[in-house]
């Protein structure tokens, strides 16, 4: 269907043009010449469009001549502004919602308006454009046949044991969003339990300094820990399981965890903190109960003090 146009909208008998409906768009993740017609057509249609960072959106449209309102909806502002967009589309008006860049709802909170509108029952058009995830996929040169994007990377050192424990078996290649200046830990624990995974590391898509890394996740990792100024938005690409690993991985991950854990125990008995503060801390960092630290120090304290 047209974005717009003199058709009568099934069940309604009201012109399309003329029924509020919130349109969902695709922007582009670099290179400003990926906005398509359908996108400027939207933009220039919209009463209102919601997004992330208005400076940004701002850009975009200038650059189609498109002068509707805008309203910041950024994860700390669209839950309480829900209503009144609801209102708006209810009232008739075309509201578009985009991201900063990509598709609305791939790790932004545009899922959250999309979900309150279909309950709603007004009409929900999504207008695709570019995706860093899926650009990345097929830039990495890696398995296309199955794929799992699993948000961004954790943070903390034991979330991302964790997480890759999980994800160790999984027969997909897997893509996570990662900040540059975290690129360099997050290869050197992913070299700590998958070492020989082919993995590539795919930087600035779409722009002028567009980088395509390919390597082992041990090999990526110290070139990447040589390159502490690195800038740039980052897609990690890791491919699937060779054959027969499936069934060692998940054991080498489980034992790196307990020997990480297990040192950072001496660590802190060593360095005189309290086991109620080092089980406290502990605990949050690698995402296992408090109770089952604390035991661990006592244990390693009785043992050491033997």
């Amino acid at each position: 269907m047209a974005l717009l146009n003199n058709e009568v909208e099934q069940g309604t008998g009201k012109p399309v043009a003329q029924m509020g409906r919130l349109m969902v768009v695709g922007t582009p993740i670099g290179n400003l010449g990926d906005l398509s017609p359908r996108v400027a057509e939207a933009f220039c249609a919209a009463d209102v469009v919601c997004c992330e960072d208005t400076r940004v959106t701002a850009k975009l449209l200038a650059h189609v001549g498109a002068t509707p309102e805008l309203m910041r909806a950024d994860e700390h502002t669209i839950a309480a502004r829900l209503p009144r967009i609801l209102e708006r589309i209810a009232a008739g008006q075309q509201v578009v919602y985009a991201s900063d860049a990509g598709m609305p709802s791939i790790s932004d909170p545009g899922q959250l308006l999309i979900n309150a509108a279909r309950e709603a029952g007004v009409l929900v058009d999504v207008i695709p454009g570019p995706s860093a995830c899926i650009t990345a996929l097929v830039a990495s040169g890696l398995a296309t046949d199955a794929f799992l994007f699993a948000g961004f990377f954790p943070r903390k050192h034991g979330d991302q044991l964790k997480r890759l424990h999980e994800l160790a078996g999984v027969p997909a290649t897997l893509l996570f969003y990662e900040s540059p200046h975290r690129i360099a830990t997050s290869l050197k624990t992913l070299a700590e339990v998958l070492p020989t995974r082919m993995c590539a590391v795919c930087r600035e898509l779409t722009k002028l300094h567009e980088e395509i890394v390919r390597g082992s996740a041990a090999e990526l990792a110290e070139q990447f820990l040589a390159r502490p100024e690195l800038k740039g938005e980052i897609v990690l690409v890791i491919a699937p399981p060779a054959a027969g690993e499936t069934e060692i991985k998940g054991s080498n991950l489980a034992a790196a965890h307990t020997e990480r854990l297990e040192a950072d125990i001496d660590a802190a008995l060593a360095a005189g903190e309290s086991p109620t503060h080092a089980a406290k801390r502990l605990a949050q960092q690698y995402s296992v109960r408090k109770r089952e630290v604390y035991e661990q120090l006592l244990a390693r304290q009785e043992k050491l003090g033997n």
